[in-house]
């Protein structure tokens, strides 16, 4: 229930846009915020100074300010106090806008395109203790760490496969691409045949192949060789 909220108080809108700011006004007032305890502030000096003279315990913050970027806000306001709960409510939805609002301290991000009863959800979250996260930003996050978590396995797997073979069994098989005889290899890097011809076979046994051109096609179609 509302009702059982404890709200916390007072609280600042930092947004500088007016129709913006009464709607989240009239957002909180619903939730059961009095006027008297609700700040308003179009801009990053005028946000300074009032919360300067009020010390706001929450604050609803935009990203794009006339004067400046939020994120400055929220890194002044953890700076002057850690428990201080903030929620962005911005239009940004780039990777830039929103890491660098959660790695400054907002406690959680909603988009403003989202309707009243979905802000007012992620205003009642954070009250709650919360870090609401808008469901658009959330698929955000989830496929760039996807994508990272693939790239990750790739670097591994490209790792394992260019140490499978040794330096030397690389050499010997570079040169085996290049299409010279076990003897040229031996004369090129000054080694017994008898040497060269069991440096192959060790070739054949990791690549699980069984003649030249299977183990030069493997090696390239396993990014060995190029």
């Amino acid at each position: 229930m509302v009702n059982e909220l404890i709200l916390p108080v007072p609280v600042v809108i930092i947004e500088d846009e007016p129709l913006i700011q009464i709607r989240l006004q009239n957002i909180l007032v619903e939730l059961g915020y009095p006027l008297d305890q609700i700040i308003l502030a179009s801009g990053v000096q005028e946000a300074k100074l009032k919360c300067n003279q009020y010390l706001p315990n929450f604050a609803l913050v935009d990203l794009g300010l006339p004067d400046g970027n939020g994120i400055e806000l929220i890194e002044q306001f953890k700076h002057n106090d850690l428990d201080i709960s903030i929620l962005v409510i911005s239009a940004w939805s780039t990777q830039d806008a929103i890491l660098g609002a959660l790695k400054a301290g907002a406690t959680g991000y909603v988009l403003k395109e989202r309707d009243d009863l979905e802000i007012s959800l992620a205003i009642r979250s954070v009250v709650r203790g919360g870090a609401p996260i808008d469901p658009f930003i959330a698929r955000q996050i989830l496929e760039q760490m996807e994508t990272a978590t693939q790239t990750e396995a790739q670097t591994i797997e490209n790792k394992i496969e260019s140490d499978l073979l040794s330096i030397r069994e690389h050499e010997i098989l570079e040169l085996v691409a290049k299409g010279m005889s076990n003897r040229e290899i031996a004369n090129f890097l000054n080694l017994s045949r008898y040497t060269v011809e069991c440096h192959i076979k060790y070739i054949y046994r990791k690549l699980s192949v069984s003649s030249r051109i299977k183990a030069i096609n493997t090696a390239r179609s396993m990014g060995i060789l190029h």
